[in-house]
């Protein structure tokens, strides 16, 4: 006979762990690649970390009907193990608490993380449905470079190339995401801006993003690094347009997403302090 699983294991399968892990291992490498303080990196990993729970706990409470009708096994809530206003409420109090941290930071970098957290919220709470889906991803993403150069003790706001690469990636992010689950979101109403393009244009774009993000940070920059890491983000981004255009879709194209991803995020560690305006 089978255990049944603990709270906590059932509420951390229901953040959408791998997602959050991604963003929150996203903002402690630029934490330590700016130059913060200990305390400082500690202190914007946690709040991202916590930020990542609330987002993924409130897609579940929000979603938890439609992810019921679509069938989705892989998500705690639809299955039943929990219920949704547990997920709520640990959603509440995880948003509550990354507030809390960043504004520890000071007053910038909590009011910029407090934005990219709502944004990412208002994903969830309905832009997700619309042609603006794409918006909460380029806000959110956007502004992650800033959080961390704003939670330095003297903030300074990230550069030009350093948010639009973040923007772009956000774009990336969205599109990969939400791929797989076209023909399920379709039949539960949800049409956001991948639904609408399609198939073959939304891989394309994702693709197309990396890529655009790779050249920014390698103009950007003007170092070695930039000029290193374009290269192989170009040719990923090559070999996934071509699966895409013919349509040979499976788990490889999220893997080369991935990989042409933590290449480009690794772009913008090896920039450094030139991060920050």
């Amino acid at each position: 006979m089978s255990r049944r699983p603990s709270l906590v294991a059932v509420l951390l399968l229901s953040s959408h762990p791998v997602p959050g892990a991604a963003v929150t291992a996203v903002a402690l490498t630029l934490a330590i690649a700016v130059g913060l303080e200990p305390w400082r990196v500690a202190v914007v990993t946690l709040a991202f970390a916590a930020n990542q729970l609330s987002i993924g706990w409130a897609n579940d409470w929000i979603d938890a009907e439609r992810d019921r009708v679509s069938g989705r096994r892989d998500k705690p809530v639809a299955r039943g193990d929990i219920e949704p206003a547990t997920v709520r409420t640990a959603a509440f109090v995880a948003l509550a608490l990354s507030v809390l941290l960043a504004f520890v930071l000071g007053p910038a970098a909590g009011a910029a993380h407090l934005v990219f957290v709502l944004s990412a919220w208002a994903y969830n709470a309905g832009l997700k449905s619309t042609a603006l889906s794409v918006v909460p991803y380029v806000v959110s993403f956007g502004l992650l470079p800033a959080v961390v150069t704003l939670a330095a003790p003297e903030p300074r706001f990230a550069a030009w190339w350093a948010l639009l690469a973040g923007a772009l990636l956000g774009v990336a992010a969205h599109f990969t995401n939400v791929l797989p689950d076209l023909e399920d979101d379709s039949r539960t109403g949800v049409r956001g801006l991948p639904h609408r393009l399609g198939l073959r244009d939304a891989g394309i774009t994702a693709f197309g993003a990396l890529a655009l993000g790779a050249a920014v940070v390698a103009a950007g920059s003007g170092g070695l690094p930039g000029a290193i890491g374009l290269g192989p983000v170009l040719l990923l981004a090559a070999v996934g347009v071509v699966l895409v255009v013919r349509r040979r879709i499976s788990r490889a194209l999220f893997v080369l997403v991935l990989v042409a991803a933590l290449v480009l995020v690794a772009m913008l560690a090896a920039s450094g302090g030139r991060v920050a305006a």
